[in-house]
């Protein structure tokens, strides 16, 4: 039995999907669930910084708190208790991050992400948790 896990999210049905496993598999159980959606914020680096990215970066971070608010609430409709993270930078180096950090058994991603990475492949950020990181990884396809 996991204890403590970490579901990334990001807005995608299979992030969503990830995430209702997470709290499926935390229902009735002593298990700790933290969610963190990550700003991708590698994505402007080579451009330079002005209202227009200030403008997208606080749009992206928005909706990070809007799709953590929605997984929230998720969460206390089948009376689970959910923590959330919102971080920045490169998302699967936070996601290890993250989960080192909170001493987290077990990570939940989805197969692939909102950016639509060619669907018969796992997405780049969760290929790169799976290939890096030291903690049981769970990939929840669509």
């Amino acid at each position: 039995m996991f204890r403590k896990v970490l579901v990334a999210i990001d807005g995608s049905e299979p992030a969503n999907r990830a995430l209702q496993e997470a709290l499926d598999d935390a229902v009735g159980r002593d298990t700790d669930v933290h969610a963190v959606y990550v700003v991708e914020s590698g994505l402007f680096s080579s451009l330079p910084m002005d209202n227009t990215l200030e403008i997208i970066y606080s749009v992206l971070q928005k909706e990070g708190e809007d799709i953590l608010k929605s997984a929230r609430k998720k969460a206390d409709e089948v009376g689970v208790s959910l923590t959330t993270h919102l971080r920045q930078g490169h998302a699967g180096s936070q996601i290890i991050s993250l989960a080192e950090e909170l001493g987290a058994d077990r990570i939940f991603l989805g197969s692939y992400g909102k950016s639509g990475v060619d669907r018969l492949l796992l997405g780049s950020v969760t290929e790169y948790v799976v290939r890096n990181s030291p903690i049981t990884t769970t990939v929840v396809r669509s």
